[in-house]
């Protein structure tokens, strides 16, 4: 059955509105690549992100493309990245876990501790995720991401430009604005590849323990540690500096 999340019924009013937001989102990403260099897009192989690397690469920016592989991603994810790469000839920077954080946390607390509690769960993000994206932003003066004001609750106030004050750099969320229909209509307009879990009610794609399908009716991001409560669930990466 096809999914009608990712294959809305288009108009050409909706047709229209994509391009206004398209074309504001290349002058964003044109803006921050000449305002700050060196600038890096940090893709984890969602929906938005690929539009985001379809729109650096169809518009040649000097944005430096990179991805963070945990580990635990589903096969899905790394048959994308595959696809990817021949589609754009092109092949992400990618930033691993150290593996001696990955031991000494399996040691201690388990392969499968992040169930266990929030605490747990975050510590194995921080190892996975936001230790590599501090490496992989080092020397940058800025980065963008493929967040979207509609994906949850702890982003519901999200500019399109701010300060990041975690890393001190610039930070730049170009599709902010958008729906997750116009992101969809982008990505079939320009044949852009895109994860087969989102064919199976997975919009919300992470490590594949902590990602489910949705039901219809439920929030896009109830999928992504479903067993938590909706205002914890951010794995360290978009979180302001306490």
């Amino acid at each position: 059955m096809s999914n009608p999340l990712i294959h809305p019924n288009v108009t050409d009013a909706l047709r229209d509105k994509v391009a206004l937001k398209t074309a504001a989102a290349v002058d964003l990403l044109k803006q921050a690549a000449a305002e700050f260099q060196p600038i890096g897009f940090a893709s984890s192989m969602g929906a938005e992100d690929m539009v985001i690397t379809d729109l650096i690469q169809r518009n040649a920016l000097d944005i430096e493309i990179f991805t963070l592989d945990t580990g635990r991603l589903p096969s899905e994810t790394y048959d994308l990245m595959a696809k990817a790469e021949k589609h754009y000839g092109a092949r992400p920077v990618t930033f691993f876990p150290s593996h001696e954080a990955v031991e000494e946390y399996v040691r201690k607390h388990g392969i499968n501790a992040f169930y266990d509690s929030v605490d747990l769960r975050k510590a194995c993000c921080a190892m996975r995720k936001v230790e590599p994206l501090k490496r992989a932003l080092a020397g940058k003066k800025a980065w963008i991401t493929g967040m979207r004001a509609q994906q949850s609750a702890t982003r519901a106030e999200l500019p399109l430009r701010q300060f990041d004050e975690s890393h001190g750099i610039e930070k730049f969320n170009p599709l902010s604005d958008w729906s997750e229909r116009e992101v969809w209509v982008y990505i079939h307009t320009h044949g852009v590849p895109y994860n087969e879990l989102h064919e199976r009610f997975v919009p919300s794609i992470g490590c594949q323990p902590c990602t489910r399908p949705i039901s219809p009716g439920e929030d896009i991001r109830a999928g992504r540690w479903w067993w938590e409560n909706p205002e914890s669930k951010e794995c360290g990466l978009h979180v302001k500096a306490g």
